[in-house]
Formats: structure tokens, sequence, C-alpha cells
């Protein structure tokens, strides 16, 4: 098979959570041991850090890692999901993966797929981990999927364990209820690990401590050592001062610019300081920082794609997210606001819509994958909130459309589902405006 014969066979062959949801989803770590065990249990042959959160688990990871790397290490990164192309996924030093190793890895892994019946993320994680240990990283930054307790990557011993935040998202799997959701997300804590909780929250705060207690794990909340005093923010970054209880303010810039890179950048300081045997300095943190994207691909954040009208990109796709991006568009100017959004079915449609302002020109659209919640449905939910506006069949098209009634001095946001953002047509757009 050529590389596109075995991405075809990946993703056709093997259950898919992106296309179909939950029952994609394996509530069990056997196959991921399974895979392991055939490959010589690549994940115990390289040091890691492990990173999970409702909001904020990629922006902390691709950080983490440019920091790693900027500081001379040979980094891993594993994420999840993709935007434009699978080998995204797997990345050493910010460089994707070899076409070759994964052509070499499937055909490999074939006998054990047949075998077994993993699901596609099952399968993507024993490839990430038998990368990085044919590529002998230092270190892999590795970001859980869905939860933690039971997710795929949750068989590594980790150097560190990170949890960004608790918010609503993935109730269906995760539970009901924020501390049910938190305890899930808990399951990475590892036996005597050091655990980061990047924020501190009233329902979650001793579901952390007491599986931080019962695995002996040094616990750390981030907002107890560090706090933001100011930031700026710019079209396509951010400048935050940061205070340390014992050190002086620093001030950081970032090149990713939504305003929770404000949450997110403190438990990126809090790991990094309890790293304390890796040789990282204050000047390889700074300058990490003003490219995160350029060393590690990270794309959808906040990323503007074209000027006069702004657009923006934003993967934003559940109630805390939705409610971090319209924090952010307080802080900025623009005169009219259009929202080209789009959802997956079993993402809690309501509760993200309840919150979006109704002053806004809407564009109802949806991703080409079977979980899309189709762009009318998303059109009628919204209209007796008194959000108005056509729907179209793809994203490229309303995005046509914002573009024909949009000012110079407007905004446009394309947000809702990463999916949906992995289908804007960036070169299209530069064309259209």
């Amino acid at each position: 098979m050529n590389y596109q014969q075995t991405i075809d066979y990946l993703y056709n062959t093997l259950p898919m959570f992106s296309r179909m949801g939950s029952a994609a989803f394996k509530k069990d770590l056997t196959n991921t041991l399974l895979l392991c065990e055939r490959l010589d249990n690549p994940q115990k042959k390289f040091k890691s850090i492990h990173v999970a959160g409702t909001n904020g688990k990629g922006s902390v990871s691709h950080m983490l890692a440019a920091i790693f790397q900027t500081a001379g290490y040979k980094t891993g990164l594993y994420t999840s999901p993709h935007l434009y192309d699978f080998r995204e996924r797997i990345r050493v030093n910010g460089v994707m993966c070899d076409e070759d190793f994964i052509i070499d890895f499937t055909q490999k892994i074939k006998p054990a797929i047949e075998e077994i019946q993993p699901s596609f993320f099952e399968i993507t994680v024993a490839m990430a981990f038998d990368y990085f240990a044919q590529q002998k990283v230092d270190i892999a930054i590795i970001e859980v999927g869905l939860g933690g307790r039971l997710d795929s990557t949750n068989v590594i011993i980790p150097e560190l364990s990170i949890i960004t935040n608790i918010g609503w998202d993935h109730m269906n799997l995760l539970g009901n209820t924020l501390e049910e959701i938190a305890y899930e997300k808990a399951g990475i804590i590892k036996e005597k690990i050091p655990v980061v909780i990047g924020e501190k929250k009233p329902e979650t705060e001793n579901v952390f401590r007491n599986s931080a207690s019962q695995k002996n794990a040094p616990l750390y909340f981030a907002e107890d050592n560090f706090s933001v005093t100011n930031y700026k923010l710019e079209n396509d970054s951010i400048e935050i001062s940061v205070a340390h209880k014992k050190f002086p303010i620093i001030n950081y810039q970032l090149d990713l610019a939504g305003i929770y890179q404000t949450k997110n950048i403190l438990t990126v300081l809090q790991a990094v300081e309890l790293m304390k045997e890796w040789k990282i300095s204050q000047q390889n943190i700074q300058s990490a920082l003003k490219k995160v994207k350029q060393l590690t691909g990270l794309h959808g954040r906040w990323e503007a794609i074209h000027q006069e009208p702004m657009i923006v990109l934003e993967v934003a796709h559940n109630k805390d997210g939705i409610e971090q991006m319209l924090q952010h568009l307080q802080n900025i100017s623009f005169n009219k606001l259009h929202i080209v959004i789009g959802m997956v079915k079993d993402k809690d449609a309501d509760s993200v819509l309840e919150l979006l302002p109704k002053e806004a020109n809407y564009y109802f659209t949806q991703a080409h994958i079977p979980r899309a919640l189709d762009a009318q449905v998303l059109k009628e939910k919204a209209l007796p909130l008194s959000l108005k506006g056509n729907s179209f069949d793809n994203v490229n098209e309303a995005i046509q459309q914002t573009l024909i009634h949009a000012a110079k001095d407007d905004l446009i946001i394309v947000c809702g589902s990463i999916f949906l953002v992995a289908e804007v047509n960036k070169e299209l757009v530069a064309q259209q405006a």
C-alpha cells in the first residue's frame, strides 16, 4: 500500500470517534496494552508528560513541546484530532512523522488489527509510542484524547501529569456532574508522580486532592504559585505579565492570541518549574512562547487568517470554550460580528447557543462527517434564542457569504467544532477576500 491507501485503510477499517462518536470509544485499556505488547512496549522507552483537561490541553501540550524543544531536547508531541493532515498527530521537534513510517507501521500491525479489532484512536496511540521510541526522543508530550482514566494514552508512566481544567463536555461518556468528569480526568494521576491542576474549582478540588492522596502523588494547583497581573491583546499575539510568589513579575509574549492563554500559561509555568532536573532557562521559556505555532504547528486557537475584515478560526466547541471566546471579544475592537458556526450531534448545542450574542449575524453550517449536526437543525435550534441567519452546506460557502456582507472593520469568527475549522480552505478565503 502507498501512503494514501494506508490512510484510507486506517480511516475505513477502524472505528473512528470523529466520525462515529461514542460508539468508537473503548472504555478499556486492554486493546492498547495488547498493541503495545506486540510492539515491545514502546511506551516504556521514553520519558513523557501526560496532559488532560476539558479545554486548554492542546495549547498547553504545544507550549510545553515548544519549550523543551527550544531548550535543546528532542521532543515528541502527540495530539488529536488533526486539522489538515493525519501526521499532525505525531511530531518530533515540530516535524510531522514520515509517510513511510505510517506505511511500515500499518503493515507491521495489520495482523494485530485483524485479531484485536482496535479503534482508530487506539492504533494512533500505539503508532505514536512506536515512533517516539524509534526516534529516541528525550521526552514526549502526550495529550489525552478523551477523559483520562480509560483513555488509550493512560498506559504511560509519565514524569508529570497535568490536568488543565474541568468543564462541561462529553457528558454522555464522562458523567453529568463536574465531580464525575473530574474523577475521569484524575485517572491519569499515577503513584508518586507529581500532578499539576491548572484551575482550582470548589466542585472539583477535593476530587483531585483525594485522588492524589490515594496515589501518594504531590499535588500542585498552578494558581497557588503563579498569577497574571496584566495582559495586552493584539490581533495575533498576547503579552502576559506573570507573578510568582517567590520571584519578580516576568513578561511573556505569546503567538497564541486567545485570552484563555492567561490561564494556560500558569499551568505551563508550574509544570516547567516542577521539571527541575531538566535544564530549562527563563530565556528558553520566553523564546519558545513567542513562536509556538512556528515550532509545533499549532493552528485553530484564535488564529487570524485574514485582515480587513478580520477572519478568526477558533476551535471552541463547548460551553466553557465559547465563554472564553466571548470574554476575548469583550477585550478587542470591531464593528459588526459575524459568526460562522457548526457543531457535532453529541455536543450540548443548546447551552452553547444560549451564550451567543443576539446582535451578531449568523451563518449556520456543518462539517462533512457523520457526527456533524445538520446546519438547518442548528439554525432551528438557534431561532427561539433570536440568533438569526441562513444555513449553508459547507463552511467555505458560509465564509464567502460573510465576506459579501462584512465591512473592513467587522470581525468574522469560525467556531463550534474542530472538524468545521479543519474544512476551512485558507487559500480560497484569501482569493475571495
